[in-house]
């Protein structure tokens, strides 16, 4: 193993920052991640663990904002509905100079947290 991050989210804050800035999901969401989540009832908690796995896989990396965009991290699911983590761009790039080739990634919430552990190998 190369590392291992988590990070929580707390909820209504992170729907408030939405609220005040909506174009905050485009610039932090992939289109494929507003569309896998976009037929549930309250998306903020799922948006809300994946920006988590984002900051997971910062800490994993050594890295902090700004170190990749935030596009380059992101959540696809696998045909069982598996959390896969997706990472690009800069992102890769640093992975790669770290001799990271393989991601496993855990989402969760509850009503009021959101949670991301990342693990590279």
């Amino acid at each position: 193993m190369r590392g291992i991050g988590i990070d929580a989210v707390d909820i209504a804050k992170f729907r408030r920052a939405l609220e005040r800035t909506p174009s905050l999901r485009q610039r932090v969401f992939t289109a494929d991640e507003l569309t896998s989540i976009g037929d549930r009832d309250d998306t903020v908690p799922g948006l809300a663990a994946r920006f988590a796995a984002r900051e997971a896989t910062m800490k994993v990396l050594g890295v902090g904002i700004g170190a990749f965009d935030l596009h380059d991290v992101s959540i696809a699911r696998l045909d069982g509905g598996q959390p896969q983590l997706v990472v690009t761009g800069r992102a890769a790039t640093l992975a790669h100079e770290q001799d990271i080739s393989t991601w496993h990634v855990s989402l969760t919430h509850t009503d009021s947290v959101a949670m991301a552990v990342v693990s590279a190998h």
